[in-house]
Parts: structure tokens; sequence; C-alpha cells
């Protein structure tokens, strides 16, 4: 049998009411909700729970999104234990569940940090200012040429599949690369409903800030690789992980490369721990014949 890699969905999996049968079923894991309330400063699952509206909002998706993987991975390791992962990884925002996944972060660490990390994020660039757009159908390579002619910032900002990669930037910039890219032959291109220009470099300068407040954290070697979002390669030193972190915040997320990794080193099963099923699809576009298994309920864990 081939290796198993554990993998965490990051920003825009959201949904209202997840992770609730994890926190009725576990005392620990409601004991988790309470020291994430304590060093928020505010009821973190009463958003998670009734409210999608700020739900929605980046400051609050993020830690609420970390919180909800990390509990379906207590339940999981609960009720299969033998289940032990040779990799980690997440998706943007996932990369730091899966850091929590390997001991490198505390849990409530990692949710404070991510909320943090929304707020930067939504304060880095002026209302309106920034977009962001899925591009459908046309290699990656071109895509990057194609950005080098645009007048203003506008980049990469993740390589989620061989059909699909996201750009980032100024709005203007953006918009007119959605122009010429349709023009080169994009099957598709689509406008993403966000205002922050994630994983871009005009989020570079609120990574000082944000450099700062990973100061503030333990963060540990990781007792498992977690695979690097910025190079595809997996990450264990603590000191690598803090710089790693710090650059993550304006740089591209290499999804595509760092599938591609895992399977090279023998991993045929990938689990996705958290709600919807959009890494479970990516996988599926970019490797073919791998085990694919999507756990976002209680449920999902008892069938496996």
């Amino acid at each position: 049998m081939g290796k198993l890699a554990f993998v965490f969905p990051g920003q825009g999996s959201q949904q209202l009411g997840m992770g609730k049968d994890v926190y009725e079923q576990f005392s620990e894991i409601r004991e988790v909700y309470e020291k994430v309330n304590e060093k928020l400063g505010f009821d973190l699952k009463k958003i998670i729970f009734e409210d999608e509206e700020k739900l929605n909002l980046t400051q609050y998706t993020q830690p609420a999104l970390v919180l909800t993987s990390y509990s379906l991975l207590y339940a999981l390791r609960k009720n299969r234990p033998e289940l032990v992962p040779d990799y980690a990884a997440g998706h943007s925002l996932g990369e730091f569940t899966a850091l929590a996944s390997a001991d490198s972060i505390d849990v409530v660490d990692a949710v404070w940090i991510t909320h943090i990390r929304g707020k930067l994020m939504q304060e880095a660039v002026p209302e309106g200012t920034g977009g962001m757009a899925a591009v459908i159908g046309i290699p990656s390579d071109e895509i990057e040429k194609t950005l080098k002619d645009i007048k203003g910032v506008v980049e990469i900002a993740n390589y989620n599949s061989p059909e699909q990669t996201v750009i980032s930037g100024e709005k203007e910039a953006v918009e007119k690369a959605m122009e010429v890219l349709k023009e080169k032959g994009a099957k598709k291109v689509v406008p993403l409903a966000v205002s922050v220009p994630a994983h871009s470099s005009l989020l570079r300068e609120k990574s000082e800030e944000f450099g700062r407040y990973l100061d503030e954290i333990s963060i540990k070697d990781a007792k498992i690789p977690v695979v690097s979002n910025i190079t595809g390669r997996p990450l264990k030193e603590a000191s690598q992980i803090r710089k790693e972190l710090k650059e993550h915040f304006y740089s591209p997320v290499r999804w595509v490369q760092s599938v591609e990794f895992m399977h090279e080193e023998g991993v045929d099963r990938f689990v996705e721990i958290g709600p919807k099923k959009v890494l479970t699809g990516l996988i599926r576009r970019i490797i073919k014949g791998v085990t694919l298994i999507n756990i976002q309920t209680l449920e999902d864990i008892q069938k496996i």
C-alpha cells in the first residue's frame, strides 16, 4: 500500500453549521472552542453555527475553517487512530491547519493567528481596489507570459489544477488580464467575489506586521512533513515554518506542484478534512487513479 496524506481546505469552503456534530459529540472539542473564544475575545462558535453574514467575512472565515477542520481531524483520530499520514498539506489558509495537525502550532494559536491574518489582509488594500479571477482552460505558463505585458499589478495567486489558475492584484489590471486571456483562448474567466487580492505582492507590506504577530506564538518542528504552498516541498523545522508563514501572506499557492510532489513520493491516498470537497475536486484533476476520501461530518468518518 502507498502513502497517505491529510489535506485541509482554505477560504471558500466555509458553510454555516460546519462541525456542529463533532462539537456536540466531544467534550474535548467543546473545551477547545472555549479556549479559542477566550483567546479571541469573541464567540467564534456562535458565528460558525448561527451567523452566516459574519462567517463570510475574511477575519472570521479563516479562524472558523481552521477550528472546524481541526475538530474533524480530532474526531478522525479518535475513531481511526491507525490512519497516520505520511504528509500533511493545506490550500492557502489550510496550511495553518496542516501545521496544527503536525503539532507545529497549537490549535488555539493557529485559530488566533488566522483571525489576525484575515484582518490584516482586509486592511492591506482599500475596499474596491483589489480583485481576483479564476482562469479556466489555459496553461499557467501561458498566463504567466500574458501577465507580464499587463500594466499594473496582476499576478498568479493559485496554481489550483492544470485547468484552473487564479490571478490576483489591482482591480483594473485584473480586469484587463481577464479580457486578454479570453482573447487568448481561455474557456472561462470568472471574477471572484472578493475584495482582498490574496497571495499577491500588494500584501507584501502587511506581511511585516503579520510577522510581528507570528513572533508572539510558539512554533515547533513539525512531527510530520507539511508540504509548503510556496515551494511544493516539505517543511519540518520551526525556523523554516516561521519564514514560510510570513512569505505565504503574499506568495502564490502552488497546489498543483504540492500534490504532484506528494504523489511522486508515493502518496496514493488523499483524505480531505474539512467542509465541502474543493480539494478533492482539484486533486482529481491533477492526478489520476488515486484514492480520494472527503471528511465533512462524523458520518463520513464512520463510513471509512
